[in-house]
């Protein structure tokens, strides 16, 4: 299993970095032509990075919105991240400081990751107009999500792991160095699954993470009267003519 695990991670990277890579150089080549800031918009570029630094960090858009769904999105997304934290510990040594400060706070932050999520679920369920527009791929998402969230709650609540063992098999493999992994039914299942999320990652509707800072509505200024929108390639043909 230790190999099993050790491969597939690698293959999992792999797909993560180059297939992340691809589709973010593919945002960024995609012409706008168009100008079509969602009003109200900022005028100026410092206004469109205030902006976007409110909609990523707080999802501003979100909270105007839907005051409940911005409530689970929120839990979900500040608990993750707050996990993704408390899991670098895995991956370094010595543990940097803020690392060490946040393992208290991460470790709750997955009761807000699971609950985000199932609140999240079960609007598509419970929503008559959002039941309709979901599709399966939308439910397995939220699926293996939650069960991330879950096995690895199970792991630190419940049936306990060797997690020194764990962060020897991790700090192995980013030396190319395969360490004996614990025989534990339900890291195996968090792990394969952590696995299979890193692959599918770049294909999903979960690539809307960097998507956000491509996206038109929100990256552009509302200036067409003081400046004319041009794309790269209407320019090229402007300058050829």
């Amino acid at each position: 299993m230790s190999l099993f695990f050790a491969i597939l991670f690698y293959v999992a990277t792999a797909v993560f970095v180059a297939g992340l890579a691809y589709k973010i150089a593919s945002f960024a080549r995609t012409p706008a032509p168009l100008s079509i800031p969602t009003t109200p918009a900022p005028t100026t570029t410092g206004g469109v990075v205030l902006r976007m630094f409110r909609e990523v960090v707080f999802f501003e858009s979100l909270f105007k919105g839907n005051l409940w769904i911005w409530i689970f999105a929120a839990a979900f997304h500040f608990g993750l991240a707050l996990v993704v934290v408390r899991h670098l510990r895995y991956f370094i040594e010595p543990v940097w400081f803020w690392v060490e400060f946040a393992q208290p706070f991460g470790m709750y932050a997955g009761f807000a990751m699971a609950g985000g999520l199932a609140g999240l679920w079960a609007r598509r369920f419970l929503v008559d107009r959002v039941r309709y527009i979901s599709t399966v791929s939308d439910h397995l998402m939220l699926a293996l999500l939650l069960v991330i969230g879950t096995s690895g709650l199970g792991m630190k609540f419940l049936v306990h792991t060797d997690v020194v063992a764990v962060k020897t098999f991790f700090l192995g493999l980013m030396r190319f160095d395969i360490q004996p992994l614990p025989a534990h039914p339900g890291l195996y299942v968090h792990l394969l699954c952590v696995a299979l999320l890193m692959i599918v990652f770049p294909f999903s509707k979960l690539l809307h993470a960097p998507g956000i800072f491509f996206s038109p509505s929100r990256n552009q200024a509302d200036n067409p009267r003081e400046t004319r929108h041009l794309a790269a390639w209407a320019a090229k043909m402007e300058a050829k003519n």
